[in-house]
């Protein structure tokens, strides 16, 4: 494959570039992006002769790939779950493409044919590097799929074949170039569109190959890098293996170890955080993404939402009593009863896995805590927050550019430069639409009994998709932000077919991880568009690399639920393991409360929490107030920065998140996205993005080398300052005569 692809330089040329366009650029041609953060760290120039699509992009790019696929779906079932960042790949890769260049041969094969190709058209380029880093992307992202396979075969106990489950992986995965290439020319094109996240690797890859001179006393932009990533590698040896409580530091629990109160109000991760210390980067950048990347207007954003949900929402509701409050854990995303206890749910599950209706009245209705409660309720308020703020604040530019009238509009220098190359023809993510719903519902009617999702099932949650895809992806493209679509798809299908937990899940994941591939696909696109990929080159490496991850994350956990005993079972699992499988488990929470009760048992007029409804209305006031009082004061330019989508959905991770999780995020984005970017800009500009990359990357590299010396060998280290928390009592509920394991009885 590799040979048949690969091509020299000149005939790349004819292939991809448009040969009547200048062969180079200087930002005094054309007009630089208007986002200050893209005109500081993204490179204006390009050549296009330059190799890409190269022997040596294919074999590390595969294996950058199936490398990442393999450590994200491992670290995915473990009880603090990792993720390693496409960073690691990026540094990894350098050395190994710099050694091919200098020991591959040189020589052409079949000369002067159309398929003329060599092992080694000449040194490593940036470009090669930009391609393999787009393969590692695909293995860096999660599938989440894996989280419905591992329902069904670990929490339902259903006998599911491995090949019905690469055709829910595959399709689910590769549905979303359909609505990436829907609408790329409004996500990818317009220099408004500048997806944050994206300059950490633009400045990484500029510090690994842009040659500069040290100035006097001061360190290059690669030695900067080298230093903090030696740091960083040296340091995460505390928190992931010698004293992991830096994880959290609770002193408040200390000072009080014997008050339930006190460490509800001090746990980082069962509490409220108050006073908390997160010292731990994967803490710190787990579920927000780094908090080096986020700009300044999202960080207060999402400060204002955390600080109203955790400080004034949570407490108050907890001690007035709302909903039984006080039953249950102040902070949880588990299923109770109303004494409190965890929930049997295999007692209100049939052979054929519906609801029973008899056993649920027998047992008596399901209780969630109320900051569980509250948690859904604002992701009712994103969802309505996401539509109506992108219909007032940006529906005149969606319009003009649904008239076609984007060719007229001023673009900057990188738009302009990517449009010597050949495109991407639309029909290419159609056909791919097209096939894979027309797979996905062959797969669902084939194995009706077992997926239980219905042909219609499958267009409805298409249809949700391309819905929901360009509104969130505005604010994904603007602020590093992404309000998730998961709780609509979970309340529509639940509405529309109750009792069926498995066609719930399914549902959610093609109505959910569409948008979401779409995103992670337009993502790699202006990562290309920043660095001159051409389009065609990109599409393939996205494809190849989606369909190698689907395989090898799909592999991996079906070996891990083969060989691990009783993995992601909390209560059968010896005490320490740490196959505790955190994002499975609410996966499967939620198709209970969703799937198999049903949200007219939860939050209909058959529920307890039927009020939760309300802020379905409040999220689509809340973007009107903003934009009426940007009308009325048009001379306050900070009511502009209020954006109620990333107010609400910021603090959609919480659960799983916990506080600390966020209050050291908004710290760390603070500091560097408000203070060094304001008073220290010529620092911010050299070294923000690259000590990002670098804290990923140390990470990453020291965690794997953990496993493999100390976890594959069952070494661990039992003491207290390896005590997560610290505050076992803050999970503890309030209530009088509440009877659980391990806590006070209140009188």
């Amino acid at each position: 494959m590799a040979s048949s692809s690969q091509v020299p330089p000149r005939q790349a040329q004819e292939d991809d570039h448009q040969l009547e366009q200048p062969l180079m650029s200087s930002p005094s041609d054309w007009e630089n992006s208007p986002v200050e953060q893209v005109a500081l760290t993204v490179p204006v120039g390009d050549d296009p002769l330059t190799p890409v699509l190269t022997f040596r992009t294919w074999v590390l790019g595969t294996a950058s790939c199936v490398a990442l696929s393999f450590l994200n779906a491992f670290f995915g079932y473990r009880k603090e779950p990792l993720e390693i960042t496409a960073v690691s790949a990026q540094i990894a890769v350098l050395p190994l493409g710099r050694l091919m260049a200098a020991l591959l041969p040189s020589r052409a094969f079949f000369s002067g044919r159309r398929y003329e190709f060599t092992l080694n058209p000449g040194p490593f380029n940036m470009k090669e590097h930009v391609l393999i880093t787009i393969f590692a992307n695909a293995g860096a992202g999660s599938v989440f799929a894996i989280n419905v396979v591992t329902a069904l075969r670990v929490f339902y106990a259903m006998k599911i074949t491995f090949f019905v489950s690469l055709l829910i992986v595959l399709t689910s995965q590769v549905m979303g170039f359909g609505w990436a290439g829907i609408f790329r020319q409004y996500l990818v094109e317009p220099a408004a569109m500048w997806w944050p996240s994206n300059l950490v690797q633009v400045s990484l890859f500029r510090a690994l190959h842009e040659k500069e001179q040290r100035s006097k006393g001061g360190m290059t932009r690669n030695q900067f890098f080298i230093l903090a990533f030696v740091c960083s590698f040296a340091y995460y040896i505390f928190p992931g293996y010698l004293f992991q409580m830096l994880t959290s530091l609770s002193w408040i629990c200390w000072i009080f170890p014997n008050s339930v109160v006190a460490q509800q109000l001090g746990s980082g991760m069962h509490g409220l955080g108050i006073g908390a210390i997160g010292l731990d980067w994967s803490s710190i950048s787990s579920y927000l993404g780094s908090p080096l990347a986020s700009p300044w207007f999202a960080t207060a954003n999402v400060a204002a939402g955390f600080v109203i949900y955790m400080y004034i929402i949570t407490p108050v509701t907890y001690w007035f009593n709302v909903y039984k409050a006080q039953n249950f854990p102040i902070i949880s995303d588990g299923l109770f009863t109303g004494t409190g206890r965890k929930y049997n749910i295999s007692t209100i599950i049939d052979s054929q896995f519906h609801f029973d209706m008899n056993a649920y009245e027998k047992n008596g209705p399901l209780y969630i805590s109320t900051f569980f409660a509250v948690s859904y309720g604002l992701g009712f308020a994103c969802l309505t927050a996401t539509l109506v703020h992108v219909i007032l604040f940006h529906g005149s530019e969606i319009w003009q550019l649904s008239k076609s009238a984007f060719q007229e509009k001023k673009v900057d220098i990188h738009t302009k430069l990517m449009r010597r190359y050949r495109q991407v023809p639309e029909w290419w993510f159609i056909c791919i639409l097209v096939a894979s719903i027309a797979i996905t519902m062959f797969t669902c009617e084939s194995y009706i009994e077992q997926l239980q999702l219905p042909w219609w099932g499958v267009l409805l949650a298409c249809a949700l998709a391309i819905f929901y895809t360009l509104p969130i992806g505005i604010i994904t493209a603007t602020t590093n932000q992404t309000p998730g679509l998961n709780i609509i798809t979970e309340y529509i299908m639940g509405y529309v077919y109750p009792g069926r937990p498995v066609a719930n899940m399914c549902f959610k994941v093609y109505g959910y991880i569409g948008p979401r591939q779409a995103l992670a696909f337009l993502q790699d696109f202006k990562l290309g568009h920043y660095m001159k990929i051409p389009p065609r080159t990109m599409f393939m490496a996205q494809v190849v690399g989606t369909i190698i991850a689907a395989f090898v994350y799909l592999g991996t956990a079906w070996w891990l639920m083969d060989t691990i005993p009783n993995i992601c079972n909390t209560e059968l699992l010896p005490a320490g393991s740490p196959w505790t499988c955190p994002y499975d488990h609410l996966f499967y929470d939620a198709s209970v409360i969703w799937g198999l009760i049903s949200p007219r048992r939860i939050f209909g007029d058959l529920g307890t929490y039927s009020a939760i409804n309300w802020f379905f209305l409040g999220g689509a006031v809340a973007p009107l107030l903003v934009w009426l009082a940007h009308k009325a004061f048009p001379g306050q330019k900070w009511i502009l920065l209020v954006n109620m989508p990333v107010l609400l959905g910021g603090i959609s991770h919480m659960p799983p998140a916990t506080a600390v999780n966020y209050t050291a995020w908004i710290f760390i984005a603070f500091l560097s996205g408000y203070m060094v970017y304001k008073y220290r800009r010529d620092w911010w500009e050299r070294h923000n993005y690259l000590l990002s990359g670098a804290l990923d990357a140390g990470l990453a590299f020291m965690a794997v080398l953990i496993y493999v010396c100390l976890g594959l060998e069952n070494i661990s280290l039992n003491w207290w300052g390896n005590d997560l928390d610290g505050c076992p009592l803050a999970s503890c509920p309030t209530a009088k005569g509440i009877i659980v394991e391990g806590c006070p009885v209140h009188h």
